[in-house]
Parts: C-alpha cells; sequence; structure tokens
C-alpha cells in the first residue's frame, strides 16, 4: 500500500461537481462558454486519471500494482468516508474521460441547445461515476450511485418527445426500485456486520455466527440484483433497449459506461464476499448465478440484435451483448478470463457509444417512411428495383455518406469481433484463457461452460455480423431516396476520436492485456 497522493484521489468527484456548480451562475444562451467550461473540465479529469493510473501501476510482473487510500477528514477506519485507487479503478476513471471529451464535444452541435443544464447533468453523472469506481464504502457507493441516477434521469428526458419521455419514465420508475432494493441490501448487511466498509467486511463476514447466515446471504443476494438491473442480466433487462434507444445519441453514448459501472460493481463485491466466505462457501453461489445469467444475456442480446430493424435497438441489443459477456466471464471465476473480460469491457464501450454517435448522423439522411418501405421491398420485392438500381450505376457517392458508411462499417466489424480489430483479441484472449491447461477442470478436461461460453461468443458475433450488414445495405445501398444528412465536424470528429482509440488499443493490444 502507498500513501495516496496529496488529495488528488478526491478530485475526480470534486472537479466536475465543482464545475457543475460553476455552469450553474451562466446564462443557458451563454452555450459556447458553457459548453467550453465542460470539455475543459473532461480534459483536466483525463490528465488527473492518467497521473492516478501511473501512480498504481508498477512495472513488473503481470498482476503488480499499488493500492492508494484517502481518508476524508482523515478519521480512521472503517469510520472515515474511504476512496480506494487501484488499477482497475484507475482504468475505469481513465475509460469515462476518454469517453467523456467526444460527448461533450458531439452535444455541441444540436444536443445542448435542446434543453436546460444539459452540461451540468452530464458533469454531475460524471462524479457519481467516478465516486462509484473510487469508493471503498458500501453505503458511500449507495450514495455516489443515487447521484448518478439522479443525472440520468435529467439526461434521459433530455429534448422531450412522447417516445423520450414514455422511456424516460419507465427508467425512473425501475431504477428507483433498483434503489429501493440497493437500500434494504446495505441495511441488511450491516445490521449482520456492523460495518459498510469494504476492507473491514472481509474480516467480519467469516466471524458471522451460524444463525445469521442466511440474512446475510438475503442482503448479498438482494444487493445484487439492484446491480444486475443496471449492468441489464436477463430478465432484469427490458428497459435497456427501449431507454438507449429513445436517449439522445450523446446521453446513450454515455449511458454505455453507466451498464459498467453495475459489471464493475458485481465484480467488486462478488470477489470481497468470495473472499470473506465461511469456511462452508456459502457466498459462492453468486459466480453460478453470474455465469448462467451472462449466459442468457448473450442469447437474449443476440436474438434481439438480430431481430432489430431500427439501428437504436440494435445498438441497444448490443449492450446487452457486451453485459452478457462480461457477466459470464465474471461468473467463470478465472484470472486469465477476467483479465481478458477486462479488455473487451473497454474495447465493447468505445465501439457501442461510437455507434450510438455514429446512428445519430445517418438517420438524419433518413425517414421512417423510408424504413418501412426497404423492410417491405426485403419481404415481397418490387418489380421495378433492378431499373431503379440500373439508374444509378456510376453515380458518386455524396462525401459526408462516404465518411458515415466507412465508420458504420468500422462499428461493424467492432461489434462482431472480426480481426485484426480488439473485439476479436478481447474474444480470442478469453476463449485462449478457457481452453489453455490453466483453465481446465478436474481431471483436466475443458468444462462445460466454458464450450457454452464459447459457442455463444461466436454466435453473437455472426448475430452482430449479419444484423449490422443488414442496416448498412438498408442504409447506405438501398435504392430508396435519401437525403445527405447535414454533419457537422464538431459531430463526426469525436465518432472518429472514439474509432480511433479502438484501432489504437488493437494495436497495443499486448501492453494492454498485460496490463
Amino acid at each position: 500500500m502507498i500513501s495516496a497522493p496529496q488529495h488528488l484521489i478526491i478530485a475526480p468527484v470534486v472537479l466536475p461537481l465543482l464545475a457543475a456548480a460553476l455552469l450553474l451562475f451562466f446564462d443557458e444562451r451563454e452555450r459556447l462558454l458553457k459548453a467550453t467550461i465542460a470539455i475543459l473540465t473532461t480534459v483536466a479529469l483525463l490528465a488527473i486519471s492518467v497521473v492516478l493510473l501511473l501512480r498504481v501501476h508498477a512495472d513488473g510482473e503481470p498482476g503488480a500494482g499499488r493500492i492508494a487510500v484517502y481518508l476524508l477528514g482523515n478519521w480512521p477506519p472503517p469510520f472515515a468516508i474511504t476512496l480506494v485507487l487501484d488499477r482497475l479503478s484507475a482504468l475505469m476513471l481513465v475509460l469515462t474521460s476518454v469517453l467523456a471529451i467526444p460527448v461533450f464535444i458531439f452535444a455541441i452541435g444540436r444536443w445542448q441547445k435542446a434543453g436546460p443544464y444539459f452540461y451540468t447533468l452530464l458533469l454531475l453523472l460524471l462524479m457519481g461515476v467516478n465516486g462509484a469506481f473510487l469508493t471503498g464504502d458500501i453505503f458511500n457507493l449507495f450514495v455516489f450511485f443515487e447521484v448518478m441516477l439522479a443525472a440520468s434521469y435529467g439526461l434521459a428526458l433530455h429534448g422531450s418527445g412522447t417516445q423520450r419521455v414514455r422511456a424516460g419514465m419507465h427508467y425512473i420508475a425501475i431504477n428507483l426500485a433498483a434503489s429501493l432494493l440497493f437500500l434494504i441490501g446495505v441495511s441488511m448487511i450491516y445490521g449482520i456486520t456492523g460495518t459498510l466498509n469494504m476492507a473491514d467486511l472481509i474480516l467480519r463476514i467469516p466471524d458471522v455466527p451460524a444463525e445469521n447466515q442466511m440474512l446475510l446471504e438475503a442482503g448479498a443476494a438482494i444487493l445484487g440484483v439492484a446491480f444486475l438491473i443496471k449492468a441489464g442480466m436477463w430478465p432484469l433487462s427490458f428497459w435497456l433497449p427501449t431507454m438507449y434507444t429513445a436517449a439522445p445519441a450523446p446521453v446513450a453514448a454515455i449511458f454505455a459506461i453507466m451498464s459498467k459501472v453495475g459489471v464493475y460493481v458485481i465484480l467488486r463485491l462478488s470477489l470481497l464476499f468470495s473472499a470473506a466466505s465461511m469456511p462452508d462457501g456459502a457466498l459462492s453461489f453468486g459466480w453460478q448465478v453470474l455465469f448462467i445469467g451472462g449466459l442468457a444475456t448473450i442469447s437474449f442480446g443476440a436474438i434481439g440484435v438480430l431481430a432489430s430493424q431500427a439501428l437504436g435497438r440494435l445498438a441497444g441489443y448490443s449492450v446487452l451483448v457486451s453485459s452478457g459477456t462480461l457477466l459470464a466471464a465474471v461468473g467463470l471465476s478465472q484470472n486469465q478470463v477476467t483479465a481478458g473480460a477486462l479488455y473487451y469491457l473497454v474495447t465493447s464501450t468505445l465501439a457501442i457509444s461510437a455507434f450510438f454517435l455514429l446512428i445519430e448522423l445517418i438517420e438524419r439522411g433518413q425517414d421512417a417512411f423510408a424504413n418501412v418501405l426497404a423492410v417491405t421491398q426485403e419481404a415481397f420485392g418490387e418489380g421495378e428495383e433492378d431499373e431503379e438500381m440500373n439508374l444509378e450505376v456510376g453515380v458518386t457517392i455524396p462525401g459526408t455518406l462516404a465518411i458515415l458508411g466507412i465508420s458504420f462499417s468500422f462499428c461493424a466489424l467492432l461489434l462482431a469481433g472480426l480481426p485484426p480489430l480488439p473485439g476479436f483479441l478481447a474474444k480470442f484472449a478469453m476463449l485462449s484463457a478457457m481452453f489453455s491447461p490453466l483453465g481446465l477442470g478436474e481431471g483436466g478436461t475443458i468444462s462445460s461452460g466454458a464450450w457454452w461460453l464459447a459457442a455463444l461468443l461466436i454466435l453473437s458475433g455472426l448475430a452482430a455480423l449479419i444484423a449490422m450488414s443488414r442496416a448498412g445495405i438498408r442504409a447506405f445501398w438501398a435504392p430508396v431516396d435519401a437525403v445527405v444528412p447535414r454533419v457537422l465536424l464538431v459531430e463526426i470528429i469525436p465518432v472518429g476520436i472514439l474509432l480511433a482509440m479502438t484501432l489504437a488499443l488493437s494495436v497495443a493490444a499486448g501492453p494492454v492485456m498485460r496490463f
């Protein structure tokens, strides 16, 4: 353990809070000034996150690293509000900041004008997300979780519209129920152990009397359900595709990291309770639930991807495939598989966020009637289709559509997990770990769970490839008339930044995987 960088660990929480408060002093008509302050804040967050990552990273053997602890008010643990920084939490801080900068730039084009306090809510969302990654206390995890959700409620309703309001109200109701479950689970755990500090829980759980073990298990299960709702595990994921489809493009892009908050906390708590399990392993039931639920989520998401006719819903179900893959990998409880899953977490988050932003740009040149007509032509055919296609031979593709088409193709390759991009490398790393000698089960045989996960990883990639190919043909090559969308540089550049980062992860896959 090392001493914390002086007051730097709390900066990812305090900085967006102060910036959000500062923006309230400016009139809504000063949009450029507010956008500039918000973007500079996210750039500062990225710089701080990188510094923190370097502080806890230790070169040498894989898995080597340091831990930094920050005690607010210098109260002694376990009574202090504790922030804990290790390599995983530092990685998530960097990912959040890297994702936020393109999203904030993209919103300058139009979405900051669609309603008040847009950047204020985004900054408060970052505060809650960063706090959830850093906290070392389950109660303060609840506090940051609620800050994150409160900001997301306003963002989900940003821009108004009947569909958005309906989906937003469902989202609010479901997350309020999840918060209630969270509070019940926290109360039960505290009532049994007398502490909510994660490090202290590891010491106290083994000493829980036998007559209280069932209550402790129930509290842990209720707490797990609350986060599985946020992570989107089937059948708790019914709200996610509709909400992500209805949300504004930059909001849906930043929401991609929110589902990973659920996966992150599940990983933290499952390891915590496993490390603190009683001698009879009473708390080990969570691994099987995570694995089976992850497989079901991958299956449900892959079916949804194939069935989706709208790009927004396709992206929403892709989030479920990503969450299911991560939950199933965590449920296998193998270190090397988890390492590949963390690499997949980073790449899939960037790819899905870029896809959400890209969908907004592509759909500007389309209308609902044209989409319905395209589906109808696929089902029943049309006599004049060949003649219309012949008239278009030799027509130059507009530059805007060409850029959007290339970006769409890149997203398709990423989501399908085709080589040599990082989606393929992440899945290959997980499969290699499952089928390596270290991943063999008892008797030196490959477990049936590993075969199921491998099959679903391949099939979900095939489903994404089929769905994205169909959607791309319909959006860019279909004979239905379409208007070339008006795309600003501040809107297409963020998409390029996110896709470039995935390409960089592919080039630097070796060092990243070792990390």
